[in-house]
């Protein structure tokens, strides 16, 4: 067979990921405080990005007819000791001096005014570490006891807890472990009470000791019936103890007023406040979006790189090219950021639309949705949906979510309609809310109780949505007395 070279013409289609799509997806997905590092992180890079300030009523006006521009100025030098003699002749020394004078002898050598405001200035959270530390420095302790201390401190963790064992301890330090024993009460004995204890039965030990309450019920209860404590099996407890339900009630009350993790007293965490992203009103009978642009930067074109493109002088070789390449890269983040705004508005808008009921009455009237009905809505792909609705959370008369919130699966009712799983776990939580503590209901009887609501469950979804919750079952829920 003869080789021939031939031409031929296909047309084909191909997605092609360019580094501008790129972006455009990369922030579409961004959070608020991301998206603000973002910015500011290619506004250090990219000189064509300026950040708008805020317009100047005075400037907008600007001048009329150019009559401004034509007027004439005074440039007349003006006489330096001419000048000196006029400013001393306005300057009332004597008034000067006088306040001068006080302020000094008041003990300030400054202008408070300079200084911020008393509410503006933070202190520094103290933490366990240097809390512990602090008191062993100033204890009355041998070298040996403070050396073994300064590692019992620093292998306590957040809650307070000491992680490992007193073998370890003296084989780190290289003292017996004796030694380590009377450091580690030592330690102790420090504030908070319960602190540096190896698990929750030695820490509420500890504070039942501290308050006195050694050869109690109390500090029995915690040697032997911890389990049946733990389980609410309070008439064994009694019949263990040879004592009256009531004595072992009343030391339970002491017991629970104890602190179990005496450490996060001094976590010195920040709070991390939640911004939304987006805010819907409720104004007369419909509601109101308005995206928060509150603390974003208003991004704009540097013109005087873009008066560099415009004009005709020449330049050394690539700057021309250097400022079209960032040009282009500016007004692709510009236009991406108004693109990602105007996505997640659309849909929460489609949002809005499916959940009335929700935004109407509560969680409880939350239906099943999933991402494909939003997005036939709006005419966008699933994929997109999902990078908009991901840490972004919305303001809501019914208080703040994430957007994902809002997708949830469907629970089938008794009638054939369906019911979002939300809206069963916010039942099954106002069923338990209202449930006698003394006979608290079982899965099963709650899975009976939400037949009511026109929800039909099984006693294992029940017991799944329990403990997602956080709810204990109900022998732990029993408080029988």
């Amino acid at each position: 067979m003869a080789l021939q070279l031939k031409q031929h013409l296909t047309l084909t289609q191909q997605l092609i990921m360019t580094p501008q799509l790129q972006q455009a997806i990369k922030l579409l997905q961004l959070s608020r405080l991301e998206l603000l590092d973002t910015i500011y992180s290619e506004m250090e890079t990219n000189p064509m990005l300026e950040e708008q300030a805020s317009e100047d009523p005075d400037e907008e006006k600007g001048p009329e007819d150019g009559d401004k521009s034509e007027t004439p100025v005074d440039e007349t030098p003006v006489d330096e000791m001419a000048a000196k003699e006029t400013i001393t002749e306005d300057v009332d020394w004597e008034s000067y001096l006088s306040e001068y004078s006080t302020s000094r002898s008041e003990g300030s050598s400054y202008d408070g005014r300079e200084m911020p405001s008393f509410e503006s200035t933070t202190s520094e959270k103290t933490n366990l570490y240097s809390h512990l530390t602090w008191q062993l420095s100033m204890g009355n302790l041998s070298d040996t006891q403070k050396e073994i201390g300064v590692h019992i401190i620093g292998n306590l963790n957040a809650d307070g807890y000491l992680t490992v064992p007193v073998e370890e301890l003296a084989e780190i330090t290289g003292y017996p472990q004796e030694d380590v024993l009377e450091a580690l009460r030592s330690v102790q004995k420090f504030d908070p009470v319960g602190v540096a204890a190896l698990d929750t039965r030695e820490c509420l030990l500890l504070q039942a000791r501290f308050q006195g309450l050694e050869g109690t019920v109390v500090e029995k209860i915690l040697l032997d019936h911890m389990d049946k404590l733990e389980n609410k099996k309070y008439d064994q407890i009694a019949k263990g103890l040879s004592v009256s339900i009531k004595e072992v009630l009343s030391a339970i009350s002491i017991i629970t007023s104890f602190e179990p993790k005496p450490g996060r007293r001094y976590n010195d965490e920040d709070t991390i406040y939640i911004s939304p992203d987006i805010y819907v009103f409720k104004v007369g009978d419909d509601y109101q979006i308005v995206l928060n642009e509150d603390g974003l930067p208003k991004l704009k074109i540097s013109a005087y790189y873009r008066d560099i493109l415009t004009s005709k002088n020449s330049y050394r070789d690539g700057t021309r090219e250097y400022i079209q390449d960032k040009l282009k890269s500016a007004q692709w983040l510009i236009k991406s950021i108004h693109q990602r705004q105007r996505t997640i508005y659309r849909v929460t808008e489609s949002l809005v639309r499916f959940q009335r009921n929700f935004f109407e009455k509560g969680i409880t009237r939350l239906k099943p949705l999933v991402l494909r009905d939003v997005a036939e809505d709006i005419e966008m792909h699933e994929s997109t949906i999902s990078r908009v609705t991901t840490n972004k959370y919305v303001h809501t008369p019914q208080g703040v979510f994430e957007l994902k919130f809002f997708f949830n699966s469907a629970i089938n009712c008794l009638d054939g309609d369906c019911v979002s799983s939300e809206s069963v776990k916010e039942h099954l939580k106002n069923i338990i809310k209202a449930e006698n503590k003394a006979k608290p209901f079982s899965d099963q009887e709650v899975a009976r109780l939400l037949k009511n609501h026109n929800i039909n469950v099984a006693r294992r979804t029940v017991a799944k949505y329990r403990e997602t919750l956080g709810i204990l079952p109900s022998r732990k829920r029993k408080q029988p007395y």
